[in-house]
């Protein structure tokens, strides 16, 4: 596969050198949508979560131990994001 691309940059005139700066690119563009998406999506959930959370302590203060606990569960998803992203750089 490897020769395949260096058959594709030689048709379209890159070299070696700029193939790899483009895949190692890639990859930091990749990285970076893994962890930025998956902020987007818990900073949503969290958003839901938390005035519940708020608004079930705010009624009964029993409930705040729960409501943390709901508030840090979509956390784990952003620690999974930077598990990925973190893989696509080194890997």
């Amino acid at each position: 596969m490897a020769a395949e691309a260096v058959i594709a940059a030689v048709d379209v005139g890159m070299s070696v050198e700029q193939i790899a700066a483009s895949q190692v690119g890639m990859k930091a563009i990749g990285a970076g949508l893994a962890v930025g998406l998956t902020g987007i999506g818990t900073g949503v959930a969290e958003m839901g979560i938390g005035a519940a959370a708020v608004g079930a302590i705010a009624e009964n203060k029993d409930f705040f131990g729960l409501g943390l606990l709901f508030t840090v569960i979509p956390e784990t998803i952003v620690i999974f994001g930077l598990v990925v992203g973190l893989l696509l750089l080194f890997l």
